[in-house]
């Protein structure tokens, strides 16, 4: 699937939380209804077999409750794709990635592997850490492969690890450093790895145990090298040039996945290089983006929210733009094709039972706004867990998707009234974290067990308010597309 990722250190962000967030998007020509619900322990299933692949796969018997964004029609099997478990672990898979020929010529892809249908359903139920997602879905691609190159995030309230697949089998993964950001188009990102780390310590680099004997046996290691070193060996490389090594470098990329990280990094840091013009340190085509930095500020799920909505605006490519000279050069993030986004946000400073909120947001991410909810719950709301294949204003998902599609042909005339529905949207949500929190709180002192039945009683409290202001937006943006219907005639026209 074409999507966009930006996972956030916990000293990087404005409240000490760990971020981690991902927009789906529908391949070309496609839109995917999507719900948001919970998969309890008896629903999780124990023989698991893939649409696509037709993989079969038996599972451990002790899944853990479990949040997710699954495809609302099951033709092409769950497509869980994000979510958080009871042990306020969290995951997002995939963002397809890209890599070169070498690399799968030297390992094939598999055709009857795993893929982004089936990994929520596979690792998240069954994980206590970030790291231990990790080892857990390297050892399935090791033993099942995979049939895409993927790139795949695990979070807790600590850590968040990036681990991307190499070919069929292999695979790295690195820690993001709590003090930067990271940003991912489709494509492999990973910039430097440290092989020492990686088979040492593995405190903040992992890979599949043979990945130096694979690159050495298939000459993958292209990195420019003292031949009179002797010390200069690839496993005590402390800066192994992935991107360089596995990664591509292709027109297409310079078209549909460089510029998305140059706007996310020029947004974030705009002072610390120069983004435009003739003396620009970097362009939206260049392959030597960073796949980290220290943002110039704290990053807030607001900030989350803005880049992975974002058009190129302020820039001569926004489709929506005035001037012609860039318009439709390159692939904005925010796009029609957008199914939904997530944030997953670990707060350290609350308690365990309700710490793990999940932000999200359906349709177009241009037109759409985030709603928080929690995610220790037995059940969704029906306005985010009903969606079918039925278009229905009784939906976050279509009533979404009719938003985009009427503001988009009219952007001007609605633009505004979508500025509004956003930041509205968004300041309730926290007024309505902040409330929350203090009831759950209390709560918790009076009966814990019932915090559960008092974190879903709030979050269906946060879905009424969104399927009104939703409405309301609606409304608005119908009204301005019918005044400007090319057959409009009034008796004063005459």
């Amino acid at each position: 699937m074409p999507c966009t990722t930006i996972l956030v250190g916990k000293k990087a962000s404005y409240d000490g939380s760990t971020l981690m967030a991902r927009n789906e998007d529908s391949p070309s020509g496609e839109f995917t209804p999507k719900k948001f619900i919970v998969v309890t322990p008896e629903e999780q299933p124990r023989h698991y077999k893939s649409v696509i692949s037709k993989v079969e796969i038996d599972l451990p018997d002790d899944p853990m409750r479990y949040t997710a964004v699954p495809n609302a029609l099951p033709d092409e099997g769950i497509w869980g794709e994000a979510g958080i478990n009871t042990c306020n672990v969290a995951m997002t898979a995939t963002e397809t990635i890209t890599s070169n020929a070498r690399v799968l010529g030297a390992d094939p892809l598999v055709k009857g592997g795993i893929g982004e249908e089936d990994l929520v359903t596979i690792v998240l139920p069954y994980i206590h850490s970030a790291r231990e997602g990790v080892v857990r879905l390297g050892q399935l691609l090791e033993k099942y492969g995979t049939y895409e190159m993927n790139g795949v995030g695990f979070q807790d309230v600590s850590e968040i690890w990036w681990m991307e697949t190499i070919g069929g089998h292999h695979w790295i993964a690195k820690r993001v450093p709590d003090e930067e950001y990271v940003v991912m188009p489709n494509q492999q990102g990973i910039d430097r790895f440290d092989m020492r780390d990686a088979f040492g310590k593995r405190k903040n680099h992992m890979c599949s145990a043979d990945v130096i004997e694979f690159l050495r046996r298939n000459h993958l290691d292209v990195t420019m090298r003292d031949p009179d070193d002797e010390e200069d060996t690839l496993e005590k490389d402390a800066a192994f040039d992935v991107r360089g090594a596995l990664g591509s470098r292709s027109d297409a990329d310079h078209i549909y996945n460089t510029p998305r990280a140059w706007y996310m990094e020029r947004y974030l840091n705009p002072d610390t290089y120069v983004w435009d013009g003739g003396n620009a340190d970097f362009t939206p085509e260049s392959d030597d983006l960073p796949w980290s930095l220290v943002p110039e500020r704290k990053v807030t799920v607001e900030d989350v929210k803005y880049v992975l909505s974002s058009h190129f605006q302020g820039t001569e490519y926004d489709p929506y733009g005035k001037t012609m000279t860039g318009r439709g050069k390159y692939r904005p993030i925010g796009v029609n094709r957008n199914n939904f986004v997530s944030c997953t946000q670990l707060r350290p400073y609350m308690p365990d039972e309700f710490m793990a909120v999940q932000w999200i947001a359906m349709g177009s991410n241009v037109f759409n706004a985030f709603v928080p909810f929690y995610a220790n719950i037995a059940s969704t709301p029906a306005y985010l867990s009903a969606t079918g294949s039925c278009v229905t204003t009784d939906n976050f998902y279509w009533c979404n998707r009719m938003i985009g599609a009427l503001a988009d042909a009219h952007f001007a005339e609605c633009s505004i009234h979508v500025e509004r529905y956003q930041n509205a949207m968004h300041a309730e949500g926290q007024r309505f974290l902040a409330e929350t929190d203090g009831k759950a709180d209390a709560k918790m002192k009076e009966d814990e067990s019932q915090i559960v039945q008092c974190l879903q009683e709030a979050n269906q409290r946060m879905a009424d308010f969104a399927a009104e202001k939703t409405q309301e937006l609606l409304s608005k943006v119908l009204y301005a597309a019918s005044m400007g219907m090319k057959n409009g005639f009034a008796r004063s026209d005459a």
